[in-house]
């Protein structure tokens, strides 16, 4: 039985958060995640936008998060590599009502201490984006896009520079306390003990809850669908753009650009049993056709190049169905224990507010001594098409592994891939090298790469060819040969 001072449930981004935090002092840390990677899930599967903070009622833990976390972000992406811009955001409005709920945000935004919001009109929003859509808009200028992937990924790396360990494909079953007070944790990869432990387990927080001894949290999850649309779009847009807020103060469809050059349109929302189905829906796609041409004027079919579905893990009250705050609590009755249930959007931006609150409540129970050899820098894999051409011609000179291109559509070389097959995280699928390179992510999808990446993954680290993933699971890319009956 593996033990460890601390072991957090879940390694998306507030549970890498966590991590790098924990890794601050001299303790054992550990993340057990059930997936093959730690963007798999909700930290992956979202808009990538840093939110300001104007949407969330005054007080509140999301409020008072999202504003920490947007007004620190420039540092944490300079430490962290992230791809990052600080673009604004615009949140359009068509008719009389809309522009009374854009004012209420105005001063909702305010209160919490969002700076710099104003409602323009239609001639201030041609100049800062015409591909938008509406009649006046609030104008943002903190909200932020960045790389949702890299983010959780560089949390976690910085993590594991700093001492902490992580397990993969290790799904938390089951959880006793020991007489010592110790707890521990039975997963498909056999137990594990700790002090603390740190419930951050997104969609299933409320399971894991009642599994440490916390029950009655109820989680609905809430399903978004979306398109991809190709960078041919994205030399339209250039900034954020979303509808004025509904009655219940949530956003419908938007057009957000990526800092990758795409454009992301959706998500729309609807209440799921399922939160780990990822499949959308022809009905939700022709949905969102036409809400994402309000908000985007060049939402056209030809800029398509992919779909994919996420779901938002709200906590929800039992009695009355109302959405409620993040949960953030260290209770006397069940010690040893930091819960964390329906951490949604704005989680994103609010991973590290969120971590910093989890090790003071470890703080405020037990003297925690500082990591003097601590280092809050990560440094990525290097892009060779975002590097000059004098950068290139040395990067090919020194590894000529950089005048390979194994992805035409993004332009990513075999130096990249194989960094990224090496990663310290030691995930080796292809889905987990696409999120660190981009390979695959371009106008044909992996067609012409997804087999050369499968080639180098079972090269570089000895595998047989029907032991490559795409994914979880069963998604083999391959399960055998079909001439021959070659070898791996």
């Amino acid at each position: 039985m593996q033990d460890y001072d601390v072991i957090i449930i879940g390694g998306g981004a507030v549970g890498s958060a966590v991590a790098r935090e924990l890794t601050r002092y001299r303790l054992s840390v550990a993340v057990l995640e059930k997936e093959s990677d730690v963007c798999t899930q909700t930290s992956g599967r979202n808009t990538g936008m840093l939110h300001a903070g104007f949407l969330y009622k005054p007080g509140s833990l999301k409020a008072q998060c999202a504003v920490e976390g947007n007004a620190e972000f420039d540092q944490v992406a300079k430490e962290l590599d992230v791809p990052f811009k600080r673009t604004g955001k615009l949140i359009v409005g068509f008719s009389d009502e809309d522009r009374a709920r854009l004012e209420y945000f105005i001063e909702r935004g305010r209160q919490n201490g969002v700076p710099g919001m104003a409602l323009i009109d239609r001639q201030r929003m041609d100049e800062i984006d015409p591909s938008a859509g509406g009649n006046f808009a609030i104008h943002c200028p903190s909200s932020g896009i960045l790389d949702p992937f890299i983010y959780t990924i560089a949390l976690a790396e910085n993590a594991v520079k700093n001492g902490a360990r992580y397990h993969l494909y290790t799904e938390v079953t089951g959880a006793d306390r020991l007489d010592d007070g110790r707890h521990v944790l039975h997963t498909s990869r056999g137990d594990f003990a700790c002090r603390w432990v740190v419930n951050s387990a997104g969609l299933n927080s409320a399971k894991v809850s009642d599994m440490l001894g916390i029950p009655g949290y109820v989680i609905q999850p809430v399903k978004g669908e979306y398109f991809v649309l190709d960078k041919k779009a994205g030399a339209f847009a250039k900034i954020p753009v979303y509808p004025a807020p509904t009655a219940k103060f949530t956003f419908d469809t938007h057009a957000t650009p990526t800092v990758d050059g795409n454009v992301l349109v959706g998500p729309n929302s609807f209440n799921v049993e399922d939160g780990e189905d990822y499949s959308v829906r022809q009905s939700g796609m022709d949905g969102l056709q036409e809400s994402g041409a309000r908000m985007f004027k060049h939402m056209k079919r030809e800029y398509y190049i992919r779909t994919f579905a996420g779901a938002r893990p709200k906590h929800i009250d039992p009695a009355t169905g109302e959405i409620q705050d993040f949960l953030i609590e260290c209770r006397d009755d069940v010690p040893g224990v930091v819960n964390l249930v329906g951490i949604e959007s704005p989680g994103l931006t609010s991973a590290l507010p969120i971590a910093r609150r989890v090790v003071g409540m470890i703080r405020e129970r037990e003297a925690l001594v500082p990591n003097p050899g601590f280092d809050p820098v990560r440094h990525g894999i290097v892009r060779f098409h975002e590097a000059s051409r004098e950068e290139q011609a040395r990067l090919v000179r020194e590894n000529a592994d950089y005048g390979e291109i194994v992805c035409r559509c993004e332009t990513v070389t075999r130096a990249e891939i194989i960094a990224a097959i090496h990663n310290p995280l030691g995930v080796c699928t292809v889905n987990g090298i696409k999120v660190r390179t981009r390979a695959s992510m371009g106008r044909c999808q992996g067609g012409y790469c997804e087999t050369r990446i499968t080639a180098m993954i079972r090269e570089e680290l000895d595998k047989a060819v029907t032991d490559v993933r795409l994914t979880n699971g069963n998604s083999y890319m391959f399960t055998g040969y079909v001439k021959g009956g070659g070898q791996a």
